[in-house]
């Protein structure tokens, strides 16, 4: 299989989120920027104060910005009654392994939010940031939010091969990615938020993984591992959707637009008020 390289398919992504049905109108929407200089776009659905959740966007770290997510992140703090902060972290592979993680970290430790959301590989990069966070002994979220997460950079788990053609995130561009975050081999298993040796004192999480996704197998692993290291969990694998649902499939799918539902009604539940 041959990819584009990735300016013309970042260009591309971005062509097609420019002819996007657009979000919900929101009280309040702002571009502003992290102490660090990391671009960040804030979306309040009130002018009074709201729980706030850091969102990570999915892209297999090469893709995805602020605009490609921008639907995602003003229907997440419409529906959940929260205040979504976007983060436009360092992307590979200009910026490879651990540029992104650092980045969200960062964004972490100065908004000090009580949840960190993502999608994809932005769901691998919220609990990786939360990792590093733990490792340090700085203050955590409460909650973590991980949409169909990469959790392990290996891909050797079975539904990479069982699903990994056919069903939109393909296996062979699945590896490209991971050659682009990771150039050396030998980082992904230390890379990897499944292999870590102990995921003890991890913020709670909800982890929403997809029936027919490549990542599906490594959510769910890292879901029981979570639990294993008593952390409390919450965990579905949507039936019948395929990876990237979150992303706008609720214009054409029913059951994507039903489980964008449950997934915002457990973000509101869950999210510290």
């Amino acid at each position: 299989m041959t990819f584009p390289d990735v300016r013309e398919l970042r260009e591309s992504v971005q062509r097609r989120a420019a002819t996007r049905t657009p979000g919900p109108i929101l009280a309040h929407v702002e571009d502003l920027r992290a102490p660090g200089g990391t671009p960040l776009r804030r979306y309040r659905p009130a002018e009074e104060p709201r729980p706030l959740v850091v969102f990570v966007h999915g892209g297999a770290f090469v893709i995805g910005d602020l605009d490609t997510h921008d639907r995602t992140c003003r229907r997440i703090a419409a529906a959940c009654d929260v205040e979504v902060l976007a983060v436009d972290y360092r992307r590979a592979p200009e910026h490879p392994y651990p540029a992104a993680i650092e980045d969200v970290a960062a964004v972490l430790r100065w908004a000090r939010p009580a949840a960190v959301a993502g999608d994809s590989s932005g769901g691998y990069l919220a609990t990786m940031a939360c990792l590093r966070l733990r490792d340090a002994g700085e203050p955590l979220p409460a909650l973590q939010i991980l949409i169909c997460p990469n959790t392990d950079l290996t891909l050797a788990q079975p539904s990479v091969a069982e699903k990994g053609t056919g069903h939109g995130l393909d296996a062979g561009f699945l590896a490209w990615a991971v050659e682009h975050w990771t150039p050396d081999p030998l980082d992904r298993v230390p890379a990897s938020p499944l292999h870590a040796s102990d995921l003890r004192g991890m913020p709670e999480a909800l982890i929403v993984t997809a029936e027919h996704d490549a990542l599906r197998d490594e959510g769910d692993a890292y879901a029981r591992r979570l639990a294993e290291a008593g952390v409390r969990v919450t965990h579905r694998q949507e039936p019948g959707l395929v990876h990237g649902f979150i992303q706008n499939m609720d214009l054409t799918s029913p059951e994507a637009a039903a489980a964008h539902e449950r997934l915002f009604e457990d973000i509101a539940a869950l999210a510290p008020r």
